[in-house]
């Protein structure tokens, strides 16, 4: 498996990004965390929003190749 194809497959998907960190935002307005819970909630969190962002770029730049005149 080439590097590229090893970053990709590492790199969870836009929907299961969403659903965690959904997960992860109902947790923390839950509360009954420790602090270093929620720091650490809050850190993933963090990434996974990074996450679903890279999608969202990368979707719209497709978009917009897709949409531009040859």
């Amino acid at each position: 498996m080439t590097a590229k194809k090893q970053d990709e497959a590492q790199i969870p998907s836009f929907e299961a990004s969403r659903d965690e960190l959904a997960k992860i935002v109902q947790q923390l307005e839950a509360g009954g965390l420790t602090l270093e819970e929620s720091l650490a909630l809050w850190e993933r969190g963090e990434a996974l929003a990074a996450v679903c962002q890279g999608w969202l770029d990368t979707t719209r730049a497709r978009l917009e190749q897709a949409k531009a005149p040859d």
